[in-house]
Order: C-alpha cells, then structure tokens, then sequence
C-alpha cells in the first residue's frame, strides 16, 4: 500500500471515524489529544517527558497519556474502543521516522535510546491501536496546513524551534519526506562551517544556533546569568535590557540567515516558524522582521498559529488518513 499521509483540502475522511488520538513526543514533553473531525480538540493531556530515563519511560509516558485521555472519556472499560469512537493513534516524534514501517532511524540525544523504536508495533502491541508515525516537524506542519497559518496554500513550510531545529516541506499538499527520511531537516544543515559542535556529530549545525537550547547558551554567554528558559530571556528584554535585548537581536539574525536559504531554495508560498520558541515571539519577532528586510527575504514568514498543539492536530490528521486509506 502506497501511503501519501499528506494534505488535501478535498480529503474526504471516514465518516466512521468520529475521534481520534493525536500524540507528540518530543525532549521536554509529551503532549496528546482526542481530536474530532474537525479538528476540534475534545480533551489534553501534558505530561514532562524526563528523556534521560530512557526509551522504556518515555514510551511508559505515552501510555500514561493515552490512558489519561481514556479515563477523562469516562471510558469505565478501559478499552481504547470500548464506546468513545477514537479508532486510531497518530504518533509525532522528535527524530527522523520511517512512515512506512513506523521506525525510528535516527534521533539524537535529545531523547537518548530513541533511535530504532518501532512506534507503530509497540502501539499495537501495548496499546491496542491502529497508529502512524512521522517526524514531529512534518505533523506540525500538516496541523498549520490543516487548521492554522498554511490554510489555504499547497506549496509551504514549516520550522520549528525548541529543545532542537525540526522542518518539514510540501509541494501540491503533500509532504516531501526524501529518500531518507530527512526532508527538511534543516536543524542539521550547516550554517556556520567549522561552527560549535553538534549532538548528530557535525559542526556549526543551524540547531547550535536557533533552538531554544542554543538561545539558552547565548543568554548564558552574553549576560553570565544561569537562565533556566528562553522565557526569562524574552522578560528581561521586554523590559529593555539592553544585554537581552542583543542576544535575542543575534539570535533572529541567525534564524534571519537560516530562513533566507530555505526561502531561495525552495521558493515556498510562506514559512511557518513554530514551536516553544516561537510561542514567546512577541518581543523578537520584530527584530526577526528587520533581519529578514535586511536580506531582502520575499518569501512571505509566519508564526505558526497553533502553539505547541500543531504536532497533536498534525499527527491526529495523519490518523484520520490512515483510516481512510
């Protein structure tokens, strides 16, 4: 079976499919969702991820969310079917996915043992459920196509900013995953040769420079504070700190850089900035703006306009295609 999981607006879904189950996975949480037709979000659950642990308690996680979602169903079977209607698992996950077999390939410490998890099996196998896997970029890209900034357009893509760099593309609504499963990934393009060392083995990888952990050590560089989130960094320069206000002023102009390479070689309708950072964009999204007009970007960019719930809406979509297909 060929499988596109991509994005159509003329998707015609099951009409026997009323809810389903939308689960991103990434190095700081794991967020899930029952998500209806519409992509209406019926009930969430959060939960911190603590990836040190290991595989065996991130995946511990996942069910713990599910199971979550089933009881605040009121589901006194405790059966993922057993009269609530949701009929299958998407699965968003940091690293890279082999959509067809479900597999892991590659993932960095971010989430450590990672690599090689079959997500599709175990579901099956622990939870009882029909599920897809994909890359967690690609889900919040098909989410903003679905339901959030990309309505409407069928050429678009998708950036994502938090513990790591992830990015996701499409071309006529579907999504372009490359012979190996790396579409996109622009975290680990190079944007800086011979640049600080990188988690996947490389040097001056653009997630060295624009993820949230990158805007963490810049603080920390520039300032000599032990910042605990990029969100006491967005404080301080709302209230015009001038050392603030610098590290986020080098750091949209990094992102600035990284963002006029997609824009030439791909030439997209818009980029969608999304993830954790981009949620606090309110004070550097200016500042990203000037950047962008000072390399004479033409490419329209965006913040995403689903927050942190573009991997669950995304992963719920491909869901819905999986029981269609």
């Amino acid at each position: 079976m060929l499988i596109s999981f991509g994005y159509k607006e003329d998707t015609v879904v099951a009409d026997a499919v009323n809810r389903v189950i939308g689960i991103d996975i990434g190095g700081t949480s794991v967020k899930a969702a029952v998500v209806e037709q519409d992509g209406s979000v019926l009930d969430e659950i959060r939960l911190d991820t603590d990836a040190s642990r290991g595989r065996d308690w991130v995946l511990s996680r996942v069910s713990e969310a599910v199971e979550g979602l089933k009881r605040s169903l009121g589901d006194p079977s405790n059966s993922i079917s057993g009269g609530i209607g949701i009929d299958a698992l998407g699965i968003a996950t940091a690293g890279r996915v082999n959509v067809e077999s479900g597999e892991v390939v590659y993932a960095t410490d971010n989430l450590p043992g990672w690599q090689g998890t079959h997500l599709i099996t175990w579901a099956r196998e622990n939870l009882a459920l029909r599920a897809v896997a994909d890359n967690d970029a690609n889900a919040a890209l098909l989410g903003e196509a679905w339901q959030g900034a990309g309505r409407g357009k069928q050429r678009l893509v998708m950036l994502t900013l938090g513990t790591g760099v992830g990015g996701a593309y499409m071309e006529h609504g579907l999504l372009c995953r490359g012979a190996h499963w790396s579409g996109g990934d622009w975290g680990h393009s190079i944007l800086f040769p011979k640049g600080l060392p990188c988690n996947c083995g490389k040097n001056g990888c653009a997630e060295q420079y624009v993820s949230g952990n990158a805007l963490l050590r810049r603080g920390r560089e520039y300032t000599d504070k032990q910042y605990r989130s990029g969100i006491e960094i967005m404080k301080e320069a709302a209230h015009g700190h001038l050392e603030a206000l610098q590290v986020l002023d080098d750091y949209t102009a990094d992102l600035a850089m990284l963002l006029v390479n997609i824009s030439v070689t791909l030439d997209p309708e818009a980029i969608i900035v999304g993830g954790g950072v981009a949620d606090a964009g309110e004070v550097w999204w200016p500042l990203l703006e000037k950047h962008l007009q000072q390399l004479g970007v033409q490419t329209e960019v965006n913040r995403a306009l689903l927050g942190n719930r573009a991997g669950i809406i995304g992963a719920a979509r491909l869901a819905f295609e999986l029981t269609d297909s």
